[in-house]
């Protein structure tokens, strides 16, 4: 009879001690409260806990990864588009996260969310298409800087996907369409002029040497005898006979 009262105090015990040991990971950190009051931060590794008095909340030290979900924007330029985002962070200091705010995910959810809307409004259509890494700059500062009494840090913000209206997009392309066309009718123009440039350079020397258009013509009629195996007649001009029939003076 005697036994069974000791047993159980030695289980008891055990339970005790069992409740009062505690092991964390490298990346963990623990924050310790006495009686409702902070006492500091414990881990990694092992540490002890007085059983019943003492209370703790584990924090990850790991980089963690927010998804922004898709906000209704309209641009500057009074552009309505859809903006999804994706936030790097870590705790840095688990003490502010657990103390300072209530829900240190939540909050940081939320800021990155009115964030997201207030810096992408202040942008126009244009910026957030071409400059999509001044906006994820922007957006990572600000957000940085207002978690930062949390014991937060922003590691990094990343623009995924902006949603543009259906009208938008058939604008944006015939835009572009109208780009490309400007283009090639700009290069067609260029190598026009180039090929004008060069015909006028050459009938400038035709011009002050006529002896010049006799050899090309020479060399036309080479090109067409080796190309083509039947008899052609062409037309001689008389001035390029007259240096063989010319008479000695």
């Amino acid at each position: 009879m005697l036994g069974l009262p000791f047993g159980i105090i030695a289980v008891l015990v055990i339970m005790t001690l069992a409740s009062a040991i505690r092991v964390l990971r490298e990346y963990e950190r623990a924050v310790v409260f006495r009686l409702g009051r902070f006492v500091g931060v414990r881990g990694p590794g092992l540490f002890l806990l007085i059983p019943i008095i003492d209370r703790m909340v584990k924090v990850s030290l790991r980089t963690l990864v927010l998804d922004v979900p898709p906000q209704d924007v309209i641009t500057r330029d009074n552009v309505s588009v859809k903006v999804n985002a994706v936030v790097y962070f870590r705790v840095f200091e688990p003490d502010k996260a657990i103390l300072e705010v209530e829900n240190y995910l939540y909050a940081t959810s939320q800021l990155s969310q009115t964030t997201l809307r207030s810096t992408v409004g202040a942008a126009e259509l244009d910026d957030l298409l071409a400059e999509r890494d001044k906006i994820n700059h922007a957006l990572q500062e600000i957000i940085d800087r207002r978690t930062d009494p949390w014991g937060i840090k922003v590691i990094a913000v990343e623009v995924k996907d902006v949603d543009l209206p259906t009208e938008m997009q058939r604008a944006m392309a015939r835009q572009a369409e109208a780009e490309r066309e400007r283009r090639a009718k700009v290069i067609n123009a260029e190598g026009e002029f180039q090929a004008a440039q060069r015909l006028a350079d050459a009938a400038a020397i035709i011009g002050d040497h006529p002896m010049a258009l006799q050899l090309r013509f020479l060399q036309t009629l080479t090109e067409v005898a080796t190309e083509r195996n039947s008899t052609t007649i062409f037309p001689v001009p008389i001035d390029l006979l007259t240096p063989f029939i010319r008479k000695p003076g």
